[in-house]
């Protein structure tokens, strides 16, 4: 543009269209020539700033908290509220090309008034009017909106809160109306349903907060970290992907994909110190609705094929997408309002990325990532061989009628790690005592069945003895915080009586073992059947307490003892920050197992759930590191399986139970997945023990 003739475009601006030339002459004089280059950032969103541009040549994208609000053309001018007011900007303008704009600043501003009034009055009414073309625009969308509803809104609506109703504004955010807590609120029950802060009330509802300290508020918190970890990594490696491996309680692994040359400790500093910025920034989290069709293509374009394809089987022609700048996810569930909320978290590096805790990293959990390491490179290497590494391409072997062999092969793997496991206790030959121990609905029974065959393959003879048999009389049980019986209390066991008879057994005495009557609460210390312990024969002895050290205190010798642990560990991914829960998958095969076989509702599990993981995270998690081998009971393909049964169980949970929370997010999750009928499942699958016609005796 020649810098001597500039003035000459000042007529094709939109706002100066009714200016003469000699008066577009005079304009020229206040302002000030400026070039842009393409990625410029012109305008950024929350800047203080006293000036408005004129775009003379090039193009421009408009952002506001991350949106995408169009293109801006030469000609058209932005930034006048900040010239006029002196507000903040509300939104980001970068440039898409080359360009210029001419400048008009506060002070050259105050001088054209003083100057020239009548022109400067002029070119206010060119900036009302243009104001008031958008926001005629903008009422005829929101009337056409509005016309499209059966029922109009009311102005106000009834919301039930601590106790009392209250009368508010329709449209209030849910966080204006929330008291402040002494555990401050992550999210909010609406109508027993977790939902965003942001969440504007549009109609009678009774609400209450959710904190961190429930465990569904801690999931809460716990993703919204992980989507500002991803986010801070796509703003400082754009060129790198990663994407959530592993996640056990408040610690999330993150594996960076092999292209990143940074050492994942400097990674580890730089990420923490820009979330840490980030925090107080006060970064919006958003949910937006988006087409599933521009979805898609989002997903296709940032190199996540497999989310599109997840989407493949929603029936909805649109889907719900959580950013908290550029980096877009599932929806699936609420978010903390903003990045302020997140001010606990750590970022560790670890051997091929980023592990993330919003809880202090314990001994245990570290001490199993190195065999976690191991189990998900093995199981790796047989899912990409397969193709079917994420639930978007599992859905899709399961729409081209490949699911069978997937099946055979995670069957496979199960066996061929039962083998490896049963290969290196027969190459102990001290070893007589297998302790086994590992979280609820982990599969520990089955796992013990097939176990039992590897090792009698390998010459040995197993038999089993249970812990749950060396309980203390119920008047002689330990009791929690809350005065019930705590039965997963150590001190729930007899421990001298089982030291007793492990010790007898393992010198080939005859013992008759103990025997605990549930139903009455006493405990029979030979009312057991007898065993006798031949050379070739080995003991596995089952229970919560299994890793635990102090279980034995020394009495028998540790190179006569072989740990295992036992949990589904590996959960196909939805998305880079979503993975579907190991946690989740116990607890929907406890629903199925529990409504089959014990006609518990869904509703009863879920309210159980909270004290059975309390118990894991006390007696079984902090010992993991104990473990010689670890066994991953997960099935790639379970969760389809599962939910066959598990969507009527859930749906029987009423919104007014305080399991709905859960259960309705289980439903969401589970809408993600393809239903798989069970009769492709092996008999003697770990699968078997939660939805029936096992091959097995239980």
């Amino acid at each position: 543009m020649n810098s001597a003739h500039w003035h000459t475009y000042l007529p094709q601006l939109q706002a100066l269209q009714h200016f003469t030339p000699s008066e577009c002459l005079i304009f020229s004089h206040y302002l000030q020539l400026l070039a842009f280059a393409k990625t410029d950032t012109l305008i950024r969103q929350g800047e203080e700033a006293l000036s408005m541009d004129f775009l003379l040549a090039g193009e421009v994208r408009l952002y506001r908290q991350g949106i995408d609000l169009g293109i801006v053309k030469a000609g058209n001018h932005f930034g006048e509220l900040g010239l006029l007011t002196g507000k903040v900007r509300s939104a980001s303008i970068v440039a898409l090309s080359d360009g210029y704009v001419a400048r008009l600043d506060h002070a050259a501003y105050q001088q054209l008034a003083t100057s020239h009034p009548s022109l400067t009055l002029k070119l206010l009414q060119a900036l009302i009017g243009n104001l008031g073309h958008t926001l005629a625009e903008m009422t005829d969308s929101l009337g056409l909106l509005l016309s499209e509803r059966s029922l109009p809104r009311h102005t106000h609506v009834a919301i039930t809160y601590a106790g009392r109703t209250q009368q508010v504004r329709t449209g209030t955010p849910i966080a204006q109306v929330l008291a402040p807590q002494a555990t401050p609120a992550v999210a909010a029950l609406l109508n027993h349903q977790a939902v965003s802060l942001n969440t504007q009330l549009f109609s009678d509802a009774t609400l209450s907060p959710l904190s961190a300290g429930h465990w569904e508020g801690e999931r809460i918190y716990r993703r919204s970290t992980a989507l500002l970890l991803l986010e801070t990594l796509s703003q400082l490696y754009p060129h790198s992907h990663f994407y959530q491996t592993l996640a056990l309680g408040g610690t999330q692994w993150f594996t960076a994909d092999p292209g990143l040359s940074i050492a994942p400790e400097d990674v580890a500093q730089q990420v923490q110190a820009h979330m840490q910025s980030a925090v107080a920034k006060q970064i919006r989290f958003r949910s937006e609705w988006w087409s599933m069709e521009e979805a898609m293509a989002y997903f296709q374009e940032q190199g996540h094929p497999e989310t599109a394809e997840l989407l493949q089987i929603k029936r909805s022609s649109t889907v719900r997408l959580v950013s908290c700048g550029q980096l877009y996810a599932l929806d699936v569930g609420p978010l903390v309002p903003d990045s302020s909320y997140l001010a606990c978290f750590q970022v560790h590096p670890w051997e091929n990325g980023l592990v993330l805790t919003t809880t202090p990293l314990n001994g245990a959990v570290a001490n199993l990532m190195a065999p976690y390491a191991q189990l998900m490179a093995a199981h790796q290497r047989w899912v990409r061989s397969l193709n079917v590494n994420s639930m978007g391409r599992f859905t899709q072997a399961c729409i081209d009628g490949k699911i069978s062999t997937t099946i055979r092969v995670a069957e496979g793997f199960h066996e061929k790690r039962l083998g490896e496991i049963a290969d290196a206790i027969a190459q102990r030959p001290d070893c007589r005592l297998i302790c086994i121990a590992g979280p609820s609905s982990s599969g520990k029974t089955t796992f013990i069945k097939r176990l039992t065959i590897q090792l009698q393959v390998n010459g040995l003879q197993p038999m089993g003895l249970s812990l749950d048999d060396y309980y203390r009389d119920r008047s002689e049980t330990p009791r929690d915080e809350n005065g019930d019986y705590d039965f997963e209390h150590l001190e729930a066991l007899n421990l001298p009586l089982l030291q007793t008879h492990l010790q007898a057994l393992l010198k080939g005495e005859t013992v008759a073992t103990a025997h605990y009557d549930f139903h009455s609460g006493t405990s029979h210390p030979q009312g057991g059947p007898p065993l006798k312990l031949d050379p070739q024969s080995i003991l596995l002895l089952e229970g919560i307490h299994g890793l635990n050290p102090a279980l034995l205190n020394g009495c028998i010798p540790e190179a006569q003892i072989f740990r295992i642990f036992v949990q589904p560990l590996t959960g196909l991914a939805l998305d880079p920050l979503t993975r579907f829960s190991t946690s989740d998958m116990r607890l929907l095969r406890r629903i199925v197992r529990d409504r089959h076989t014990r006609s518990t509702s869904a509703a009863e599990t879920i309210a159980r759930w909270p004290s059975v993981r309390a118990g894991e995270q006390h007696w079984i998690f902090p010992f993991v590191s104990e473990a010689d081998a670890v066994f991953d009971t997960s099935l790639i393909y379970e969760v389809a399986v599962l939910k066959v049964y598990a969507e009527r169980y859930l749906l029987e949970v009423q919104r007014s139970h305080p399991s709905f929370l859960t259960a309705y997010r289980l439903r969401e999750v589970i809408d993600l997945v393809v239903s798989l009928y069970p009769d492709q499942v092996p008999p003697t699958s770990i699968l078997r023990e939660f939805i029936g016609n096992s091959g097995f005796e239980y």
